[in-house]
């Protein structure tokens, strides 16, 4: 008889193997392949969380990615490429979870929240049994390692993509008591123009590979002009302005 498949998507958390769930553990350890998103030639940081609950006889999935900022999110050639490679990633896993193995898809944050586990998900639930455990988000990370109140009582959180166009990003930043914003990296320019048109700028802490060893974090008026790495973001907070 053979083996049941199961697909499973964990999230890996902020980045310190400390903040990975005990649940996670656990499925990383009895998992038959372990898959993880990475740029090409990188191991990804999501396995670097993991590295040392891997076994030696547990196989490796690399799915590297096609691109990354080499062309625009909104370029015709970028979403056949990044579809395309969606496609391709889960027939891989899927010719695992066809032999009966257990794949272990491992996913930066939490799977659900802007997490490439959910382009295989929406392509392979509905034909495996599948589990999804969920991990500390980034922006949790942040704001703890931050000692941040963010929100409290009726104050609204908005989480927003820094790819977004300056002109709606500054609308929403005057329109909530607390942001995040995410996807930072070359955005940041962009990012303080829009914080200094909603007068939020002053409020704004920047947070820089939250939680890993060399986090580093500082009001964002404090910090020098220039991009920003891919493990960043800014966090606004709602409750400090009404304590």
């Amino acid at each position: 008889m053979s083996r049941p498949s199961r697909l499973i998507g964990v999230g890996t958390g902020p980045g310190d193997p400390d903040l990975l769930t005990i649940k996670a553990k656990k499925a990383i350890e009895a998992a038959d392949v372990i898959a993880y998103f990475a740029k090409q030639g990188r191991a990804g940081n999501g396995r670097a969380v993991v590295e040392h609950l891997i076994g030696p006889e547990t196989e490796l999935l690399p799915l590297y990615y096609p691109v990354t900022t080499e062309i625009e999110k909104s370029d015709a050639l970028y979403q056949s490429q990044i579809t395309a490679f969606y496609d391709d990633s889960a027939a891989l896993v899927a010719a695992y979870l066809d032999a009966g193995k257990t794949v272990a898809v491992l996913s930066e944050g939490d799977p659900m929240f802007y997490g490439s586990y959910m382009h295989l998900h929406v392509r392979l639930a509905d034909r495996y049994p599948t589990e999804v455990i969920p991990g500390i988000s980034a922006m949790s990370g942040c704001w703890s390692l931050a000692g941040m109140p963010i929100v409290q009582g009726d104050d609204v959180l908005s989480v927003l993509p820094g790819t977004m166009a300056e002109a709606e990003l500054t609308r929403r930043l005057g329109d909530t008591q607390a942001a995040v914003i995410m996807k930072v990296g070359r955005n940041l320019p962009k990012i303080r123009r829009a914080l200094e048109a909603a007068g939020r700028l002053g409020q704004a802490v920047y947070v820089e590979r939250g939680t890993m060893a060399n986090a580093a974090m500082l009001k964002l008026v404090e910090r020098p002009e220039g991009e920003a790495p891919y493990f960043s973001l800014v966090l606004v907070p709602g409750w400090e302005a009404n304590r």
